[in-house]
């Protein structure tokens, strides 16, 4: 494959993995959302609390979409790292959306519904772009290509050996090296 092909699938699995990350995102907004003015809308519970229980809410939805369908081709051997990572990286951005809540509700005194809704949703925008490097560079990480070619050789290799298997058959591999014999 040339650099430029390479380069291009390269591309596209970001852009998949883009678009299944922000599919699972525009969901969790739509919950946080939801759960955001519905507990402001029903208790009298101050902004920031009501945002900080409608992002947990959505974080718990979101590591459900995530692990299931953004990321399900990732490694999943470490389910108890990942799942503290997970939630270590969620509490960042968790401090990082209603941060921005807190100073314009408290900094600024813009406490109004629609105020609150908008820099709910400009603070989960940064928090969105923080989550999204963390999530794939630490939580959700790709299994090494080593360990990848390691596990296909052998589930062949294990092949090999059952009974009835491909022994006694030259295998197109060792064909291709060793100069073409049952071709």
């Amino acid at each position: 494959m040339t650099e430029r092909g390479a380069l291009r699938v390269r591309f596209d699995r970001l852009a998949r993995e883009v678009a299944k990350f922000g599919a699972v995102g525009a969901v969790g907004t739509l919950v946080n959302f939801a759960v955001f003015n519905l507990v402001r809308h029903l208790t009298d519970l101050q902004v920031v609390r009501a945002s900080v229980i409608a992002t947990v809410v959505a974080i718990a939805f979101n590591y459900v979409g995530f692990r299931y369908f953004t990321y399900r081709d990732r490694d999943k051997s470490g389910r108890t790292k990942e799942l503290t990572l997970f939630l270590l990286f969620s509490a960042v951005g968790l401090v990082i959306e209603n941060g921005v809540l807190y100073v314009a509700t408290y900094g600024f005194d813009w406490d109004s519904r629609l105020q609150s809704n908008v820099f709910k949703f400009v603070g989960m925008g940064i928090a969105t772009l923080f989550r999204f490097w963390s999530y794939r560079t630490w939580v959700f990480r790709t299994l090494p290509a080593r360990e990848a070619v390691a596990h296909a050789e052998s589930f062949l290799e294990e092949r090999e050996r059952e009974p009835g298997g491909d022994e006694g058959r030259p295998s197109t591999a060792s064909g291709a090296r060793g100069g073409g014999a049952g071709l």
